[in-house]
């Protein structure tokens, strides 16, 4: 097992490489393509949700798949703050690869989470912690911040053995959060919705129905691809998007004298229609534009 532990750190190291080098969602290719060790290469993610390379006696990775188009993905009603109710491959708890996970709970080994955004592209969580087996759930329980699970860092849970000193990576930002962005802004071409803006470390996902209210979803109609400063103003009720997909100033903001960017990056779109994604499915939804607009004239 030594040196399958070993190509596991290889692998983290890897994904760390990755995504300096794509940011944090990666694709497939380079996945399937996999890390190298020891003059081979270890592929990272499978067909099938959970994993195991061909070198590996434990699995490697689980994944879950890309939400179909206009969809709610298939994770939120799953996960529960920092944990993740993961299916049982099939219904037999002891096909091979329920047995495996069941092994690598038992050995406390850490996996890669690859959480599907968009076709062909993943957000790489690692690593990972089998925590629980529920049988009558067919699911298993998983630590997505293995470094916060009893209190234990992985390099804790390893200490008796130097080799298995794995490199910790927290969870960045809530999974649903950063997948939900990445939907928005393909489905607005990465573009900001009113200003056309391109420069994608400038853009943000909004949600026209806060992300902390229970009507929320993270469909992708529920949201709006925003540059930062639009999102900001739209977020404090200085600009709202009518039903119709017309912007509004705040009356108070247009009655204002100010420099060019108040004229032109705020005043200036009065009237003004959003682009939206041409598929329906991925339009703003009207019952929740509808409500925003409401509080955005309650605010003014």
């Amino acid at each position: 097992m030594q040196r399958e532990t070993r190509a596991r750190m290889a692998v983290f190291d890897h994904l760390g490489a990755l995504v300096e080098r794509h940011g944090d969602v990666l694709p497939r290719s380079e996945l399937e393509r996999g890390a190298p060790f020891e003059e081979e290469h270890i592929r990272l993610i499978g067909p099938k949700g959970i994993f195991k390379p061909r070198q590996f006696q434990l699995p490697l990775s689980l994944t879950t798949v890309p939400p179909a188009p206009g969809k709610e993905p298939p994770y939120p009603d799953r996960a529960e703050g920092d944990r993740l109710h993961y299916a049982y491959r099939g219904t037999d708890p002891q096909h091979p690869d329920n047995v495996g996970l069941r092994w690598a709970m038992q050995q406390r080994v850490p996996l890669v989470y690859f959480l599907g955004v968009t076709p062909g592209r993943y957000l790489a969580t690692w690593p990972v912690l089998i925590i629980a087996d529920e049988p009558q759930r067919l699911s298993f329980t998983v630590a997505l911040d293995a470094a916060a699970v009893g209190g234990e860092t992985v390099a804790a849970i390893a200490s008796e053995d130097p080799a298995r000193r794995y490199a910790v990576h927290s969870v960045r930002h809530r999974l649903h959060q950063r997948a939900f962005r990445e939907r928005v802004l393909d489905a607005y071409r990465r573009s900001c919705s009113m200003c056309r803006l391109r420069h994608g470390e400038l853009l943000d996902a909004a949600h026209i129905l806060p992300d902390t209210e229970e009507a929320s979803t993270t469909a992708v109609s529920n949201g709006l691809a925003l540059c930062k400063l639009h999102h900001a103003a739209f977020d404090a009720h200085i600009l709202g998007v009518r039903p119709d997909l017309a912007v509004e100033v705040r009356r108070d903001i247009l009655a204002e004298v100010d420099g060019p960017m108040l004229r032109h990056g705020l005043q200036g779109f009065e009237g003004q229609r959003i682009d939206v994604p041409r598929p329906r499915l991925l339009q703003p939804d009207v019952t929740f534009l509808t409500e925003r607009y409401s509080r955005f004239r309650a605010a003014g």
